[in-house]
């Protein structure tokens, strides 16, 4: 009788539950509000590796060299190898198959359109753990001079070159076959052919 009496307890309390979890499920709570195209462009920031959502505007390395020099130089050092209160960004590419590998922009990054994303997302940094403010925020055309000085500084591009919406993404970074392709069918087998097809891979 008593295994019973436990079971049907039991049975009780799960049944509860279970009708607790559904009705949390429905209805409306009368908290908070859709969120408007407007606010969800303002977060929707990402740029993947080919680039379709960067935005308009274009910079180069010496446009780029000023802006670093006042915004950057002072936690990454005046040639981005000194980085007195934030990580190097230049150099170290041979230290990637040592013991000791150095992730600099120019050794380790695979995308360039990275260098983008990250500048415009958490540069100038806010040390609140929250977004940058609207009013410190770089504008297109600062990003992509960083980018540039950046690229520059690790020797992949020139100094003159103009880095835009268009040839941000065709830039080859050193490191970029060190990384799983973008795309699965671009995964080789050991023969060296595509290994990824109906979604089977290696």
């Amino acid at each position: 009788m008593r295994c019973s009496l436990k079971a049907v307890a039991a049975a009780i309390v799960l049944s509860h539950l279970c009708v607790t979890a559904a009705l949390a499920q429905t209805g409306s709570y009368n908290i908070g509000r859709i969120a408007t195209p407007e606010e969800i462009r303002a977060w929707d920031i990402s740029i993947g590796p080919d680039g379709k959502e960067l935005p308009p505007g274009s910079g180069t390395a010496k446009e780029g060299a000023t802006l670093y020099a006042q915004k950057c130089a002072v936690c990454h050092g005046a040639t981005g190898v000194e980085a007195p209160a934030g990580p190097r960004l230049v150099g170290d590419r041979a230290t990637l198959t040592t013991l000791k590998p150095q992730r600099t922009v120019g050794s380790y990054w695979p995308f360039a359109t990275q260098i983008w994303d990250f500048i415009n997302r958490a540069m100038p940094p806010n040390f609140n753990n929250r977004p940058v403010p609207p009013d410190q925020k770089l504008k297109a055309d600062a990003v992509y001079a960083l980018t540039a000085f950046l690229l520059y500084k690790n020797g992949i591009i020139k100094e003159d070159d103009v880095i835009d919406a268009a040839s941000l993404p065709k830039v080859q970074m050193p490191n970029r076959n060190g990384f799983v392709p973008p795309r699965l069918e671009d995964i080789l087998d050991y023969r060296g052919k595509r290994a990824c097809r109906s979604g089977t891979c290696p």
